[in-house]
């Protein structure tokens, strides 16, 4: 059996990366995609359950285990509030033939195409303009218009890290954001497969 590929997505938050990979994971399970488990330091919501959604790990653990380098990427969020990625975790989906999707932060993006290099896809959703992003958010209205802001800034930060991926996809019109996503995971697993 073929180890799996990883394709990691990072992108501002309102890029519509997350509606882009929910597709691609839905509407084509040829590509056999395949969410990375990331460990987290908080309590199980409502139904989740231990090694499903997360692996749910004490602050201690997770602490032991960035010590021991498990983590491909980890970031803590809030204080004893930790975010990441086990290394034997990802071998282990890969050793099953999964293609394995990464969605995250800019950082952890970065960090884990530099662990795996060429094995690895890496994709950067970006808005059209920052201006087009301030519409989306407040459209959602989802957040203050304080939020709106943080966020905002935050996001031109993070366009900052846009050249450190194989290619960035701008999401002006959806459809075709979708179809050159696709494109590219296509023409990666081909090369991949050589």
């Amino acid at each position: 059996m073929n180890k799996g590929k990883l394709l990691i997505f990072s992108a501002p938050s309102g890029s519509g990366k997350s509606t882009i990979v929910q597709w691609l994971m839905q509407e084509h399970p040829e590509l056999r995609l395949y969410f990375s488990i990331s460990a987290t330091s908080r309590a199980p919501r409502g139904t989740e359950q231990n090694g499903v959604e997360y692996f749910f790990l004490s602050p201690e653990e997770f602490r032991q285990k960035i010590q021991n380098d498990e983590f491909l990427e980890y970031e803590e969020v809030y204080q004893d509030r930790f975010y990441g990625t086990l290394k034997a975790q990802v071998e282990r989906q890969l050793e099953a033939g999964q293609n394995v999707v990464f969605d995250v932060d800019v950082k952890g993006g970065v960090n884990i195409k530099k662990f795996y290099g060429e094995r690895a896809l890496s994709l950067f959703i970006q808005p059209p303009s920052v201006e087009e992003l301030r519409r989306r958010l407040v459209g959602r209205a989802t957040d203050t218009p304080e939020a709106i802001e943080n966020r905002l800034a935050k996001a031109e930060y993070e366009m900052t890290f846009a050249p450190q991926f194989d290619h960035i996809v701008v999401n002006d019109k959806l459809d075709e954001a979708k179809a050159q996503t696709l494109q590219l995971v296509e023409d990666f697993f081909k090369a991949v497969d050589k």
